[in-house]
């Protein structure tokens, strides 16, 4: 563990519990007594609701009623192989994140446009190349581009609606808004921090930030109760590129994926289903490697795709307004199985947002994947040899709300890891990995 890392969690921490100690401290009635130019005081008053307003900053420091709004969070991650793996040892890393929308009606422009812009960087190390696993341990750390110290602008987009149930969009797109799930989603930075529990890993072949073009239809005009999205994007892409010189007829990827919300029961659930097709030409993982010492190239392979499908169904609503309650969920995906080594996947859980009257923001989970891998294989002159094998996972974390703004996050995953071999040639074993992940909202 980094003393960086530890160092910044402790004196956060400090300064918020001592605050939170002196707000608690002082009585009303010295409130009271306060004078009429203390509480129009600009700064006095900033700190008087700073521990239960939802950001560190406040909504007066934005200009939501004039359509734009900034979405700023920083999120920092300690986390380690306590045993397993292909390495026992700590890293410390973290990744800031702003992300504007601009709505122009609301701004005085035209009705029905939407400009989005993101910036992230990251910074530090994870524990990802340590825990032989093909999926990463730590989400947080792989954007916008791993393994850290980079800064990349992954949206950079604009949609136009022609009427209220239809529009286009054209930019480069963060592709990770996809497969949402209400219980099992994101980027590590506040539910799972396992890709395989955040995203389908079958679709993990769609590049993270690329240019492209699609339409978006809403069959209710409410984005909230179904949407369905189809784009035509460049099959390669970077957070940190333009782009441009990717654009090519044969280096193109497609995909539609359609979400719906359901109320069986009376209960709040989402289902998602989507898939997708590339035209590019792709690295076979299964590999000859007198093919690879004669022509000095990896054999390519044609085309792929890829079909997923999640779901998320509350079974106890305690705020259906706020999302409140606990529920189910679960993921399921098909590949080609080449060149993306996983063929199926499934994934299922248990989670909750605001599981406690007094605990509003506080939010948990408990998860398990498996992959069931094409186990590539290299053929060497005198055998045959695998390297992979299938690969499961299973994470529980909860995620505490000292404020609304400050998230405080023990996590606890327990990897069987696909990688079978270390390079030394030992073998790889079932890798536990504890982590400490602290968000702040500005």
């Amino acid at each position: 563990m980094r003393r960086a890392g530890l160092t910044l969690l402790i004196t956060v921490l400090a300064v918020v519990f001592a605050g939170a100690r002196a707000g608690a401290a002082e009585p009303d009635s010295g409130r009271a007594g306060t004078s009429e130019s203390t509480r129009r005081d600009p700064v006095a008053s900033f700190f008087d609701d700073i521990l239960t307003r939802p950001t560190l900053l406040g909504d007066d420091w934005f200009f939501a009623d004039k359509g734009l709004t900034f979405n700023i969070d920083l999120t920092q991650i300690t986390q380690g192989v306590v045993s397993g793996g292909t390495d026992a040892s700590w890293q410390y890393g973290g990744r800031g994140n702003v992300l504007a929308n601009l709505d122009t009606q609301k701004f005085g422009l035209w009705p029905g446009g939407f400009f989005t812009v993101e910036i992230e960087w990251n910074f530090g190390d994870s524990v990802d190349a340590s825990t032989g696993a093909l999926v990463p341990a730590n989400t947080n750390q792989i954007f916008p581009v791993p393994p850290g110290d980079k800064l990349g602008v992954p949206n950079l987009s604009f949609a136009q609606f022609l009427s209220p149930y239809a529009g286009v969009t054209v930019g480069k797109f963060d592709t990770m808004s996809g497969d949402m799930n209400e219980f099992a989603h994101g980027k590590g930075d506040k539910q799972f921090m396992n890709t395989a529990l955040s995203i389908n890993p079958v679709a993990l072949m769609v590049p993270y930030s690329t240019l492209g073009a699609g339409v978006i239809v809403l069959p209710t005009k409410d984005p909230s109760h179904a949407i369905v999205n189809a784009l035509v994007v460049s099959a390669t892409g970077d957070a940190n590129t333009a782009g441009f010189d990717d654009l090519a007829s044969d280096n193109l990827l497609f995909s539609v994926e359609g979400r719906v919300r359901t109320d069986f029961f009376g209960l709040t659930g989402h289902q998602t289903v989507g898939g997708f097709y590339s035209n590019r030409k792709y690295v076979s993982l299964d590999q000859r490697l007198g093919f690879v010492i004669q022509d000095r190239a990896l054999r390519p392979t044609q085309d792929t795709w890829a079909v997923f499908y999640n779901f998320d169904q509350y079974l106890y609503e305690i705020d259906k307004d706020a999302g409140r309650g606990l529920g189910i969920f679960g993921r399921f995906g098909a590949s080609e199985g080449d060149p993306n080594p996983a063929e199926y996947m499934l994934s299922i859980g248990f989670g909750g947002k605001g599981p406690l009257a007094q605990r509003p923001h506080d939010r948990f989970g408990v998860g398990y994947y498996y992959i069931f891998m094409n186990e590539p294989k290299l053929q060497l002159p005198f055998t045959t040899r695998t390297f992979l094998r299938d690969e499961w996972g299973v994470e529980v974390f909860y995620n505490f709300a000292i404020t609304p703004w400050m998230l405080l996050t023990p996590d606890i995953q327990v990897i069987g890891p696909a990688q079978i071999r270390r390079t030394n040639g030992k073998s790889v074993d079932l890798a536990t990995i504890l982590g400490l992940r602290l968000q702040l909202i500005f």
